[in-house]
């Protein structure tokens, strides 16, 4: 079957869109066979080959060869095989290079299916791979959809959709369709039809970025991001460090009168934040990290494990509301926390000790 202005076109077509012409033509031969078996209620085994130099369409159907008929559309019987050829036995296959009735309708019908399925995916595709610089971004976006599951969020000038899954939601939250938010392009995934953007409201890394927007200093790498711990709607906790002995790290995040963080914490819906100055020492970087409780020592008591000792009247601050400060701590330093009052006997144990040996250097 000669088709040679169907194959010109195919050919401007792919160049055009920038649609792989092997993949199209592959496809393209998959759904003709499909369509056939549709329309003769499964028929023989048929494949459908294109050859796009040539411009023909090639239908071939192949029977087996069985001492018993079953299914006539797909087998032939040994005497009627061997009427063809004497040399055919059972188990062989015979192949038949045929035209199809009134196939040409069909075939028009599943052609264009075809290409505009072919044209959604590179449409998509290319879309994707334009967005390929943004994961790990921060981007303004519209909430077009809300189902049982997801937040559907459109997102820049082309308008792809960016999909929020739950975990990526933070629970205190509301969601409405037409309203505009920021959220972290957490994953930018393209593979056929799994082809997907993941967009987040509960990553560690929205605080980053909304940090660096609104801190210069950050952006400029004066003052850098260490570590981020967070609990997204609850609190989190940042550690930096000053890149530049001029620049006051914790000043240039809180900015004047505290526009810088009050901006960040308004924008995550009231979310705490504490901005912790990072140390290279990990047992000096706990006493800091338990902010907003005031810590009188901290000890290493085996592998990234201490024990913080806090004032009687600062424990409950210092392991916060269901643990959540000494949490947030532990996550941010990498070490294991075990928070002790002043007054309990392994804290006065370890006091005394301390106190014994300051009294032997002395």
């Amino acid at each position: 079957m000669e088709n040679k202005e169907f194959f010109a076109a195919l050919t401007d077509l792919v160049r055009e869109k920038g649609i792989s012409e092997e993949a199209f033509i592959e496809t393209l031969q998959n759904a003709l066979a499909s369509a056939y078996k549709k329309q003769y209620d499964g028929g023989a085994d048929v494949t459908v080959s294109l050859d796009a130099e040539k411009g023909t369409i090639e239908f071939k159907a192949t029977r087996y060869v069985v001492e018993e008929v079953v299914d006539k559309d797909k087998e032939v019987s040994l005497e009627d095989a061997q009427a063809l050829n004497p040399n055919y036995q059972v188990g062989d296959t015979i192949e038949r290079i045929f035209i199809p009735k009134d196939f040409g309708r069909i075939a028009a019908q599943t052609a264009r299916q075809v290409i505009l399925q072919k044209l959604h995916e590179a449409e998509r595709d290319n879309t994707l791979s334009a967005f390929s610089d943004k994961e790990g971004e921060l981007m303004e976006g519209v909430i077009r959809k809300i189902d049982e599951r997801n937040v559907y969020v459109e997102l820049g000038e082309k308008k792809i959709e960016g999909v929020m899954p739950p975990q990526d939601r933070v629970a205190s939250e509301r969601y409405n369709i037409g309203d505009r938010i920021k959220v972290f392009v957490k994953r930018v995934k393209s593979s056929g039809k799994s082809s997907q953007i993941v967009v987040s409201r509960s990553a560690p890394g929205l605080v980053k970025k909304l940090f660096e927007e609104q801190v210069p200093e950050i952006a400029q790498g004066l003052v850098e991001i260490k570590e981020i711990a967070r609990e997204a709607g609850h609190r989190t906790k940042m550690a930096i460090v000053s890149n530049d002995s001029h620049v006051d790290a914790v000043g240039a995040c809180v900015g004047n009168r505290g526009a810088r963080v009050n901006a960040v914490v308004e924008e995550l819906g009231g979310e705490k934040i504490d901005i912790i100055v990072w140390n290279e020492d990990p047992l000096a970087f706990i006493y800091k990290a338990l902010s907003p409780a005031t810590v009188i020592s901290v000890t290493a008591k085996g592998e990234r494990s201490a024990i913080a000792i806090v004032p009687d009247d600062k424990l409950s601050l210092a392991i916060g509301r269901d643990g959540q400060n000494a949490r947030l701590a532990a996550r941010l330093t990498g070490w294991k926390i075990d928070v002790k009052s002043a007054s309990s006997p392994e804290a006065a144990e370890l006091l005394a000790q301390m106190e014994s040996e300051e009294a032997e250097e002395e």
